[in-house]
């Protein structure tokens, strides 16, 4: 209960603001379950109702569209700095398509043929890697039992048999693969190649996309609209543009690397590396471990040599790459990061890896610019 004051009968204003603050913060730790429980629920609904096979699919479907949002969204400043220095509009797409067309030209010209000849000498030699592997695993055995306490004979026809086995299996499903591999190499390049098309139609237009929504919006919000589109496309377009030159930095160097240690199909693995190189901290270790299994079946000095090319690229990444071209892009703690992998893989596999960082750093941008303006942390807190 309230006190008076004996003297005056006043209210006792330090007791009221004592419950005023508990009350305030009882109300935010309301409003906190609140939101916790909402999100729960709305995990829940997506686990039984199989959203997230409908989402999949869905973008799928769509993925041409999202493509040539992607290019458009990326080449749209380039666009726009040729269109202030007197280019039309018309002209900027049109160069900054011939570019990007040659670029892509030329990188396959240069790279894709001696890639599929190497697929199918991988492929040729992928028997004898499997023996080799068989053998190298013996000698790790033998190397670890000093006491023979292994039935090693027993344990290779184990091996052996499994790998018998699982070659079988793979040599009466191969055409089913190759229809399929097939089948998603053509779905891919065309919906590429689609969305190379709506990327150049979008890219027309895509500065009035942003104003004609602008537009919809109160007069009041316009200026709060402009600050975090601007962050958030500065802070994305440069992510995104790190990571395609990160990508075409380890391929080009991990290819040298490969092919001096001796590695069988080096721009394969090398290919691999970049591509599995888009997930933080893990990509690397994903895309490394192959090629050095591979090498040292090959002989232990090839394997000794891949393991140490994969570590100088990841050590020319890690100094070299990162600092200099990424910087502090995404502002993101590392543990953020690992835990939003762990998140984004366990629901959407490779691809929510691959985007759980932009994802992440997205989110951030909007809680902390809402935060800025509305101090969201401090009423939540009762601070």
């Amino acid at each position: 209960m309230l006190r008076k004051n004996k003297d005056n009968n006043s209210v006792d204003f330090n007791s009221l603001n004592s419950i005023l603050r508990t009350g305030k913060k009882i109300m935010n730790i309301g409003y906190f379950m609140a939101i916790v429980s909402l999100i729960l629920i709305a995990t829940f609904t997506i686990k039984e109702w199989h959203l997230l096979k409908f989402i999949k699919e869905f973008l799928i479907v769509m993925s041409p569209i999202f493509i040539g949002f992607i290019i458009a969204w990326l080449f749209e400043p380039v666009v726009s700095y040729l269109q202030k220095n007197k280019i039309p509009r018309v002209a900027s797409c049109i160069v900054v398509y011939v570019i990007l067309i040659s670029l892509l030209s030329l990188f396959g010209y240069l790279f894709v043929p001696s890639l599929i000849s190497q697929v199918k000498d991988f492929v040729a030699i992928a028997p004898s890697i499997f023996n080799e592997l068989t053998d190298f695993c013996m000698r790790v055995i033998r190397m670890f039992d000093a006491n023979r306490l292994v039935d090693t004979v027993s344990l290779k026809s184990s091996i052996m048999e499994l790998v018998s086995d699982y070659g079988m299996s793979i040599a009466s499903s191969l055409p089913k693969y190759l229809l399929n591999i097939g089948r998603s190499i053509f779905n891919g390049g065309l919906n590429f190649i689609l969305g190379l098309m709506i990327g150049f139609y979008l890219l027309f237009d895509f500065n009035k996309a942003s104003d004609t929504l602008r537009s919809f919006l109160p007069v009041d919000w316009r200026e709060n609209y402009d600050e975090l589109t601007k962050r958030i496309n500065t802070s994305l377009r440069s992510y995104v543009q790190g990571v395609l030159i990160i990508m075409f930095l380890v391929f080009l160097t991990q290819s040298i690397g490969l092919t001096l240690a001796g590695l069988e199909a080096p721009i394969v693995f090398a290919l691999f590396c970049a591509v599995t190189d888009i997930i933080p901290y893990f990509g690397p270790y994903i895309g490394g471990i192959p090629a050095v299994i591979v090498g040292f079946t090959m002989s232990p000095i090839t394997g000794i040599c891949v393991l140490i090319s994969i570590l100088v690229v990841q050590t020319l990444e890690n100094n070299f790459y990162q600092p200099l071209i990424m910087g502090h892009t995404m502002k993101l703690h590392p543990v953020t990061i690992m835990v939003g992998l762990l998140l984004f893989g366990h629901f959407f596999g490779i691809v929510g890896m691959v985007l759980a960082t932009p994802v992440i750093a997205t989110l951030k941008i909007f809680i902390t610019f809402f935060n800025e303006k509305f101090n969201l942390i401090d009423k939540i807190t009762g601070e």
